[in-house]
Parts: C-alpha cells; structure tokens; sequence
C-alpha cells in the first residue's frame, strides 16, 4: 500500500499542518513530530491520526514507494508492541512518540511505560516450532524493513531509522 498524495497544489508557502492531541504540528518542519498516546485500545483513532501525520511527513519529503512501505508497517507494528505487550492495554498507561523526518531520514523513536522486555529473549518466528503461531512477527518486520532498529532503556523503547533510497540507492 502507498501513501496517497494530493493533486491539489497549496496556494500558501506556508506548511500545511495537522492538528493532533490539540496541538498543530508543521510537516516540513524540521522539528520533530511528537506524540503522547493513551493505551486504550478505545481511542484508536488517535493512533491512527499520529500514523498519517507522520506518513504524510514521508510522503512531503519524497520517500519512495519502498521506503514508505517500511516505515509504514514498522511503525504500525511498534505501535502495537507499546499498546498491546509494553503497557498491556492499560488506559492509564502512556506512548510517547517522536520522529524525525528528513528528505534523506526518518528516524522514530517509540517509548511505552511497560516493565520492559530483553529482546534476545524473544523466540525466532521463523523457527518450525512458531511458523503456525498467530503473533510474534512485529520485531522481525521492523527489523528487516527499517535500515536500523535499536532497544534501549530495557525495552521500553525502540528507535528506527530508515534511509530514503530516492537519496542513498542500495
């Protein structure tokens, strides 16, 4: 799936920007984009308003179709893994999101309030014994999608990067 770009031509020189969580946000900013989610799987539409603000950054610097890809279905995946394992639904619970976008870079970092988790610990999805199981894919997808993928304070956060192959072919 790509990211869908308008036709419409912006008779402004100012940035279009979006208003999410009450607070207006600039897409050509080189500010970062910054989020602070709830884990209550009712407010969905938050997540889902945060996603498209930071794929319309992505897509106002220029990303190829691949690159969109990868961010796209890392960033889902992330999110889910601090709503869902990190902070397990709790609705006190929160997420904070920061990304970084550049026509050359987006880097994302995601941080939920959960115990935590030792990613060498997690079971190889591609071992026979999980081939059949339901879960267990999302690390696996952002690790091979983002150009790098980083664990820090034990878990609870993740940063990835992802090139912009418009800019470095690879």
């Amino acid at each position: 799936m790509g990211v869908a770009r308008s036709q419409r031509r912006r008779s402004s020189s100012q940035p279009r920007a979006k208003r999410i969580n009450g607070a207006s946000k600039a897409l050509n900013s080189s500010k970062p984009i910054k989020f602070t989610l709830s884990s209550d799987p009712k407010l969905h539409q938050a997540v889902r308003e945060a996603e498209e603000q930071i794929l319309a950054a992505v897509a106002q610097c220029g990303y190829d179709d691949q690159s969109t890809f990868a961010i796209r279905i890392s960033l889902e995946e992330a999110l889910v893994n601090a709503i869902k394992h990190g902070n397990k639904l709790d609705p006190s619970k929160k997420v904070w999101v920061e990304a970084k976008i550049s026509p050359k870079r987006a880097q994302i970092e995601i941080e939920d309030q959960g115990p935590g988790f030792d990613r060498t610990s997690v079971p190889d999805p591609t071992a026979e014994e999980n081939l059949c199981k339901c879960s267990g894919r999302g690390i696996l997808l952002m690790e091979t999608y983002m150009n790098s993928v980083s664990w820090t304070k034990q878990g609870r956060r993740v940063k990835m990067v992802r090139v912009n192959q418009r800019h470095f072919p690879g």
